[in-house]
This record gives C-alpha cells, structure tokens and sequence, in this order.
C-alpha cells in the first residue's frame, strides 16, 4: 500500500497521521534497489597506520597495509583480550589480519612478540614484530618505525640493517613487518653448545658489524643495545664440520661436531633503543654485559659506547662465552679491571654521586667489600687478561686482534677507537696480501704520528713519548724505507724518530682514506 508521509508529528492534531489508502489487486510494490558494488580498494602513495575497528572492518580507508585485493572481509580472528602483560593472544594457523596469516612464534622479549607469517599479498614469508599494547612499548616501537624508514632511505641495498616491509595499528598493538632473516649470533652459539666461531668468521662478523655501526653513526644515530641478540644470519642454512679442539675429550652434547653458517652474511635488527644524537640522552643504555664504563660511572654517553659493546661481542664470538657476565655494578667494574687494568683516575674522579660509593680514596675500586659473596669473588678472579684470553682461543692473528680489543676497549671514551679507524685495523686484512703489508706499516705510522702530535710541548715537535714504538730499529728502517721518498724531513735521534712525512700521501700508498 502507498502511504502518506508527513514531515513533523505534531501534538496539538493527531488527526494528521498518515492514513491508508485502498490497494487494488493490480497494485505492487516496488522492487528493492540494487545492492551498491563493494568500495574499490584505495591504493595510497605510502605507507599509513590503519586502525581496525570490529572484526575486518577498517574506519575510514580500505589500506593496503592490513587488506589486500580479492581478500575475505570476514579474515581476521576474533576479538580477544591481550594477556596480562598486554601480549597480543594469538593462535597459530589464523591470520593476524586477513593479509598475514601466523605460521609459527619466532620469539618473544620485554618489547613483545615476533611472529613468523605468510603475506598472501607479496606471497612471502616475512616476519612481524608485534609490540605490547603498554604506551611506552608502542611509543618506543614508533620511534623504531622512524629509524628505521631513515635507514632504509639510506641503504638502499639492504645490506647492513633489517629492512622494514611495512606497519600498522592492530587492535592497539604496533606491528612492524620485517623482511626474514636466520637465527642470531646469540641463537647460532646457544645450540652449538656455545662453541666459538673460527678466527675468520671472527673477522668477517667483525668487519660487517663496524660497517653497520659506522653507516648508523654518519646518519648521527647511536644504536645503545649492540649483543649478539640482535645480530642476525641473513641465512639459516648451516654445515657441520668436525670440531678438532674436542677430538681428545667429551663435549657436553658428546658431539665431536659443530654447526658453521654457510654465508658469514648478517644484519642489525631492534632499533627500538636507538637515539638520535641531538635527542636528550637516558641515564643507562645497553644491556649489561655489553656496557660501556662511562654509562656505569654515570659520565654521560654518546657513539664510543657502541664501539665498547662491538669489543665485547668480538670477545664473545672468539671465546664462545660473553666477557663480563655480571648484573652488579661493582662485581661489573671488578671484572673490568680484572681483564683491562685499572680504571684512569681522571675518570674515577668525575664519577656521578650514583658511583662514588664504589670506590675509596685514592681512586681505587671499592672491591672486595664486606658484603660481596664468594660467587663472586671466585667469578672476578677466574678471569685472565685480555691478551691470555685471546691466546686460548686464536691460533693465528691473535696479535691483530688483541690489538684492535684494546683499541675498542679502552676506558675513556675519547681514545676509544671509531668505527672507521677500526675498519682500517689491519685485523681485517689478510696476511697473504700486499694490501695487508701496507695496511700494517701505515697503521704503525698512524699510531706514531698520534703519539707524536700528542707529544708537542711549548710548540717544540717532540715525541720522545713515543717510547718503544717509534725507538724500535725495525719501525725507524721501514719508515726510512717506504716514506723517505714521500717526505720532506727525516732523520733519526737518540731513542727517537723524527720526520715530516706527508700524513696523507703515506696513507694514499695504502689505498686507504686519512684517519
């Protein structure tokens, strides 16, 4: 029947309402309208943060970033609760969004979750952190999204650091989609029944891991959490080669076997504690084992406390075990001086009012006190110096890089090598090239000029400081031998050199950039 329909209801004439009108049997109504087309997916020019609302309905925008073409509408999983520390609660087989379906739990951590999934869009495995759904763990996994799209403007191979696929804003939790990697140094250690890495492995590792920290440092970002948890294999796949230390006795796994990578090629991952130069700084950074002096005393920090904790992982990867496994401060800096000789007074004296009860007059550490344990006495006298925990474990190249230890692991930070001057080392050249001749006699050179230049006094050039480096016969023939022709002064004196090579051009010889 057709009706009347009026605009207002009002109350004074309720004489008014809409009456009925006699239908006829020829009369019919009208055919429902045509259902409308589902809205076309909306393909924006970046990425964006798409928060769902409901189950597999999107406010607003259809992005690509959660939903892809042709995909069911009804493809999330039920709603439900996080668990009580705000963990997403997942169920392997289900799809996170209808775009990511969960194959497996990769790992888990004080941030959150990483899941492995299935992008039924690229059709790739890839791997997705999902952050607790806690503001400071979603703000921190937004400042890790920052750093890592300037990363990736940077490195545009992907060589060096995770690369970012993509992220977004799912029921609260902040999911960061990564490309996927293998295991880690840490994982890789762990079921090798923490057997060390060979010495070339060592160098390799080594010199991709500078690589990376110096590419973060031209960009003025300070990574503040380098361990071996957050250095992955680029590949999983591995051999297994005979373990020729423990032919003569019994591992604990009671194999005579261990597991090497087949590709040395690894990357950085977990940019959440990563700070920008020019961003105020916090108190304590990095984890403790991989902690840098300065950061303990309370001395302020900046870029040489990644260069300290690259220093500690070298040590780890050679040795199997990390340096300074401690979670106290003062058993930490007991350790330190255990392996690295006493710590600089000029330090000690600027120590922040948190450290000073660490230490007696005089500068000296406050270790043994009466409340220390025989646990850790015993675990602070066992360790030996650098130089003998080196030798235990490397063959060949110990020198090099015991050299370069010292180098990273010096106490004050403004001696501490840089990641550039550490790539230069000749650690990572090998022996049975012309380069590492050339590399080692500069690198001889820069150690003299530097101590050289230090040791100007009143405007006078002096280094008789230089002591036993420059006075030794075999430096004064090879820098005599391979610079003479390059400088303009060069003579020799009692128990000193003195000569006016040309720094740049001796360094030109070498193939090298000037330090």
């Amino acid at each position: 029947m057709e009706t009347q329909r009026i605009i207002e209801f009002p109350h004074r004439n309720m004489d008014k309402r809409p009456r009925k009108k006699p239908r006829l049997t020829w009369d019919m109504p009208p055919p429902p309208p045509p259902p409308l087309p589902p809205p076309k997916l909306q393909v924006l020019p970046t990425m964006y943060c798409s928060q769902e609302v409901g189950n597999g309905v999107v406010a607003n925008h259809a992005y690509p970033s959660m939903f892809y073409r042709g995909m069911p509408r009804n493809g999330s999983p039920p709603w439900r609760p996080d668990d009580k520390d705000g963990h997403y609660v997942f169920a392997v087989g289900e799809n996170l969004t209808p775009r990511y379906k969960i194959l497996s739990k990769m790992g888990e951590g004080t941030f959150g979750q990483v899941l492995e999934c299935f992008d039924n869009e690229k059709k790739e495995v890839v791997a997705i952190k999902i952050v607790r759904s806690i503001n400071k763990y979603r703000e921190a996994a937004m400042t890790e999204i920052d750093v890592l799209l300037r990363l990736a403007r940077h490195d545009v191979d992907g060589a060096r650091c995770v690369q970012i696929r993509n992220w977004f804003d799912y029921r609260n939790h902040i999911c960061i989609v990564f490309e996927k990697l293998g295991p880690s140094l840490y994982d890789f250690l762990r079921k090798n029944s923490y057997r060390s890495f060979p010495i070339d492995l060592v160098r390799e590792f080594g010199r991709q891991l500078l690589e990376s920290v110096s590419f973060m440092h031209d960009l003025c970002l300070i990574h503040t959490d380098l361990k071996p948890e957050n250095i992955l294999l680029v590949s999983s796949e591995f051999v297994k080669v005979p373990d020729y230390k423990f032919l003569s006795r019994t591992t604990k796994d009671g194999s005579y076997f261990k597991n090497l990578p087949k590709s040395s090629a690894i990357k950085l991952i977990d940019f959440g504690s990563t700070t920008f130069e020019h961003q105020d700084h916090s108190y304590v950074v990095s984890t403790r084992h991989y902690r840098a002096p300065e950061v303990i005393l309370g001395l302020g920090w900046n870029y040489p406390c990644d260069l300290w904790s690259v220093g500690c992982i070298l040590v780890e990867l050679c040795s199997g075990e990390a340096l300074f496994q401690t979670h106290e401060n003062l058993e930490h800096l007991a350790m330190m001086e255990r392996v690295l000789g006493p710590l600089p007074p000029h330090m000690v004296v600027r120590a922040d009012r948190r450290a000073e009860k660490y230490f007696r007059r005089g500068a000296r550490l406050s270790w043994p006190d009466s409340s220390t344990s025989r646990e850790s006495m015993r675990a602070v006298w066992k360790l030996p110096r650098l130089p003998n925990l080196i030798m235990q474990h490397v063959d060949h190249s110990a020198g090099d890089l015991i050299d370069l230890l010292q180098g990273l692991l010096r106490y004050d930070p403004a001696e501490r090598l840089k990641a550039k001057e550490a790539l230069r080392h000749p650690f990572f050249f090998t022996r049975d090239t012309k380069r590492y001749v050339l590399v080692k006699l500069v690198y001889c050179y820069v150690r003299i000029s530097t101590v050289w230049k230090r040791g100007r006094i009143g405007g006078e050039t002096s280094i008789t400081a230089v002591g036993g480096v420059a006075g030794s016969p075999v430096v004064s023939l090879v820098l005599e031998y391979f610079f003479k022709p390059l400088s303009s002064r060069f003579k020799t004196s009692t128990g000193a050199v003195e000569c006016g090579v040309n720094k740049n051009l001796g360094l030109v010889l070498a193939g090298i950039p000037s330090v």
